[in-house]
């Protein structure tokens, strides 16, 4: 029970510097038509509107869309898929690239690293990418 709290205790401590450190997550997910996507952003959730594109007009390779402080990206499969080679033959739906402000990221990358390792420890010996 000590080591619990221990734990638990150290996990508060690193999310709240985490809190000030962490800027913004915004997503930039792979869609088929990027036009139709803002569209339904736009007209059937309301809230969202379009904050730029590529191209400006016409049949969009990426946009952006912004709701108050929620930012989403949606790039098409085609475009994408010349950035990373292995999405063009993933599926929509659960495809997407995100984006992470914040002011210290080498801190944060190396407590996931020791995330993973501890978790994997703990679920006897099964690697959870962290080592």
């Amino acid at each position: 029970m000590i080591n619990f709290y221990i734990r638990d205790l150290y996990i508060e401590r690193r999310c709240k510097k985490y809190r000030k450190m962490l800027k913004k997550i915004t997503p930039n997910m792979m869609v088929e038509d990027v036009n139709k996507t803002v569209d339904f952003y736009k007209d059937i959730l309301c809230c969202f509107e379009l904050v730029a594109s590529n191209p400006r007009k016409g049949k969009f390779e990426w946009a952006l869309v912004t709701c108050e402080d929620n930012d989403i990206m949606f790039q098409s499969r085609s475009s994408l898929s010349k950035s990373i080679p292995e999405f063009s033959n993933k599926e929509i739906g659960g495809t997407l690239v995100t984006y992470i402000e914040t002011e210290n990221i080498t801190e944060i990358y190396n407590s996931c690293l020791l995330y993973t390792s501890d978790a994997a420890d703990e679920l006897d010996g099964v690697d959870l990418g962290g080592r």
